[in-house]
């Protein structure tokens, strides 16, 4: 169990005339020991009431509540709360009002020891000088640190923190943020903080609390934090990882903030649904990362293909594929366009996270990514990966160089690592990759702060446009022809929804055959650089959907097969590509390998589902036998030794191989 633990809580307020206000439902938080929490959200997303729930000063309406073990029933000194008004006394001095929290906490303490402690708490928020004056001779700043010392010095097993900052200057708010940030990092007590400031939340924080909009106001998302600790504000606002992050939490807020304005969540297709079908659920959440290879997704929501077969979508943009997935595993979503890796990697529990059985029934688009280097290596000369391993060789301090990619289990991250490697440089040990979310990779490398980047289009074609880089490789350089997205679900919700499953892969399979059809492309490009999808000017959608290709710096080509739809079979994922990825995945330590694998695979990727599909629309459907998979470097996985064929890289991680245990599958499509 965690420190504090929030379970399934609810807050619901009697108004006037008789009616009531739900304010909170259904919130679920676990804090460890000594982590420091930010919840943020807009006014009336149940923040102050979840605060106050915790603090125990008025009762939950339904589940509970548990500190270090024990219920929250009743307000109590294990959690101390200090409020955005100080709420000091104005007749007593500083000493005396931290005094009185002592006094009335710690009252098997001698005099001597009250003071002892005072005084420690004093030097703390540094107010000895001020120990002697009252509220009304102290600044704004000052007062706030009183309450602080109030709060700390009954010492709380948890602090929480009302907006404490929120009245003040933003130069004592700076102040007073860093010397929070101090006294954490010495005594690392449990902080729950309420706040609507992004970077006094990134600054201090361990995780971010995203909730949504009231009423019935539940959590949204849950940021980690990924700056290291110690921090300043100076190496905060430096680091790669502050920007990409306070963008997600404004898009989160910004979202919130149009949904309240228009009362609605997402907007819904216009289009006219027709027969049910006798299908278990008709309105679905469909998750989408703004990239040009969305165009399945937005071809079916605007063509009526949706609705044609039977359901009403609404499409919701995700700010990265991190959100994108969390909103699969906690129900927010029902589907969603996935990196291809996902579903196994998920299935397999990536970094050793708890596994969680994601499916997939069908290819999206094949290739469609580039690989972007900085302008600074064009002008050296730089043109390709062993031009990239001769740089790094000839200049030791080059080894800090930082490569992002979107996602660890995506094939940005595999082909990156597969071309990096190609040329003798180990991906972690001679250079830096960093999980960036697409739109932000652009201002990461005009920032300085990557020296290039794997990613789908319209953002290689952006820094292309702006002159701030080039493209050395695409997918057709490394692997052409591989499955790039794929459509996703948690295996539970496909098993719950076996005809609307099948719905949802017809109405996919005919928008991306419209999107391969020449004669639609111009019009593929104008929908997918709307507002709704990727809010890009077409010219740089055009770059990889038009078949023209612009490396950067003079080079263009004709790329007819950057992105792929529907042609030669694109949708159907043969067995030994899915082994490959799985092999890729194993041999960077991304999953252990399952001694299983066969089984794990036939698992994950649904045939059965497309199957059905493809019959009731009349398309072809290849075989699935495993076969030798020969790469364009000359290597060959063998579907009978595929251990040996990791082994066989002169650079790779020591291959684990794990007894991956599957629950029984509860149905199949006929």
């Amino acid at each position: 169990m965690a420190y504090l633990e929030i379970q399934n809580v609810g807050k619901v307020f009697n108004t006037a005339g008789g009616r009531t206000f739900e304010a909170l439902k259904g919130v679920n938080l676990q804090i460890e020991e000594g982590e420091f929490i930010s919840v943020i959200g807009h006014s009336g997303c149940g923040k102050s009431t979840l605060l106050n729930l915790v603090a125990g000063l008025y009762p939950m309406s339904s589940g509970r509540i548990m500190v270090d073990g024990s219920l929250v029933t009743e307000a109590g000194p294990d959690r101390m709360v200090a409020f955005q008004n100080h709420s000091l006394l104005p007749w007593l001095t500083v000493r005396q009002n931290i005094e009185l929290a002592v006094k009335a906490v710690h009252k098997n303490l001698s005099e001597k020891e009250r003071k002892a402690l005072v005084d420690e708490h004093l030097a703390m928020v540094n107010l000895n000088a001020a120990a002697d004056k009252k509220p009304g001779q102290i600044s704004g700043g000052m007062k706030q640190r009183v309450g602080i010392a109030r709060a700390l010095v009954t010492q709380p097993k948890v602090l929480l923190l009302d907006e404490p900052f929120g009245a003040l200057d933003a130069l004592t708010r700076g102040r007073l943020q860093e010397q929070l940030l101090k006294i954490w990092e010495a005594h690392r007590i449990t902080v729950m903080m309420i706040t609507h400031d992004v970077e006094e939340a990134l600054l201090l924080s361990d995780r971010i609390v995203m909730m949504c909009n009231g009423p019935s106001a539940r959590v949204g998302e849950i940021m980690t934090v990924e700056l290291p600790r110690p921090r300043t504000r100076m190496e905060v606002i430096n680091n790669p990882n502050y920007y990409r992050q306070r963008n997600e939490l404004l898009y989160f807020l910004n979202k919130a903030k149009k949904e309240k304005a228009t009362g609605t969540k997402v907007p819904v297709s216009k289009v006219r649904v027709g027969t049910s079908n006798g299908l278990e659920k008709q309105t679905l959440e469909l998750g989408f990362v703004s990239l040009s290879d969305c165009a399945p997704l937005a071809i079916a929501q605007e063509k009526g293909l949706f609705a044609k077969h039977g359901l009403t979508v609404n499409l919701s943009r995700e700010t990265s594929w991190k959100t994108l997935l969390q909103g699969i595993l906690e129900d927010r979503l029902d589907a969603a366009q996935m990196v291809a890796g996902m579903p196994l990697g998920q299935t397999l529990g990536i970094f050793n996270k708890t596994p969680t059985t994601i499916v997939t029934a069908m290819t999206l688009s094949r290739n469609g990514n580039a690989i972007t280097l900085s302008r600074k290596f064009h002008d050296l000369g730089v043109r390709s990966a062993t031009g990239l391993k001769n740089y790094l060789d000839s200049n030791p301090g080059a080894k800090e160089l930082t490569f992002g990619m979107v996602y660890p289990s995506s094939m940005h991250n595999i082909l990156l690592r597969y071309w990096l490697a190609s040329a003798g440089i180990d991906p972690d040990k001679d250079v830096n990759l960093v999980v960036i979310p697409p739109a932000q990779m652009v201002a990461n490398l005009q920032a300085g702060n990557i020296g290039g980047y794997c990613v789908g289009e319209p953002w290689n074609s952006r820094a292309i446009h702006e002159g701030l880089g080039f493209v050395p490789a695409t997918s057709l350089d490394i692997l052409p022809g591989h499955a790039e997205k794929v459509l996703g679900m948690k295996e539970t919700w496909a098993e719950a929804h076996p005809k609307t499953h099948v719905a949802l892969v017809k109405a996919l399979l005919e928008a991306c055959q419209f999107c391969d059809q020449p004669e639609n492309r111009d019009e593929v490009i104008q929908i997918v650089a709307r507002k709704a999808y990727t809010n890009a000017d077409p010219i740089y959608s055009s770059m990889g959907l038009s078949g023209s290709y612009n490396y950067g710096f003079g080079r263009a080509a004709q790329v007819p097969d950057f992105n792929v739809f529907f042609k030669n079979h694109a949708n159907f994922s043969t067995r030994s590509e899915k082994l490959w990825v799985l092999t890729q995945m194993a041999r960077w330590g991304l999953v252990m390998f399952p001694r299983n694998w066969e089984e794990v695979i036939e698992r994950v990727y649904r045939l059965d589902v497309y199957r059905q599909a493809s019959h009731d629309l009349s398309f072809a459907v290849p075989e699935a036998n495993y076969q030798p998979f020969t790469l364009p470097d000359g290597s060959v996985l063998d579907p009978n030794d595929p251990i040996g064929y990791i082994n066989s890289f002169a650079i790779k991680h020591k291959v684990t191989i794990s007894d991956m245990k599957l629950k029984p599958r509860l149905l199949t499509v006929a």
